[in-house]
């Protein structure tokens, strides 16, 4: 049974990322299940560190994003939204090109919590990282669109 409440149109979903660093960086939603989501990011020089690896801090951009798209897209946008709270990530493979692919899967769906585990691998399906999110979710009354404009 699927988790989500609201439309898991790729197209739509990619459009949220429109002006933001997720269009810079050029993370891409390419797929989605009935419980998990999944997005790629280039490992390129935007997505590199010093010494030609994949920068771990970018590895963490994808996984907050692909978890926190997620998590939205299991609530009501007229009456909630969430956003990060914590993350955590454990990088055990360089990565020099190519991209990279996070499947964000939850773990916990809460009333006011939810904890997201996100596995990103390599062209291969190495694992590369694994990072934990938790996010809050926050009544709105106005929605999200309301929210998004304070």
């Amino acid at each position: 049974m699927a988790i989500w409440k609201q439309s898991t149109d790729l197209a739509h979903i990619n459009a949220w990322s429109r002006d933001t660093m997720m269009e810079t960086l050029d993370i891409r939603f390419t797929d989605i299940g009935d419980d998990w989501l999944r997005a790629t990011m280039p490992v390129d020089p935007r997505t590199r560190q010093p010494f030609g690896l994949l920068h771990g801090g970018a590895s963490v951009v994808l996984a907050e994003t692909v978890g926190s798209t997620a998590a939205m897209l299991t609530l009501d946008p007229a009456t909630h939204l969430a956003v990060g709270l914590d993350i955590n990530a454990n990088h055990l493979r360089g990565v020099r090109d190519g991209r990279v692919t996070g499947t964000a899967k939850a773990a916990h769906l809460g009333r006011t919590t939810q904890v997201w585990e996100i596995r990103i691998e390599d062209a291969a399906g190495k694992l590369v990282c694994l990072s934990r999110l938790t996010m809050a979710v926050i009544a709105t009354p106005g929605g999200m669109e309301e929210a998004l404009r304070r």
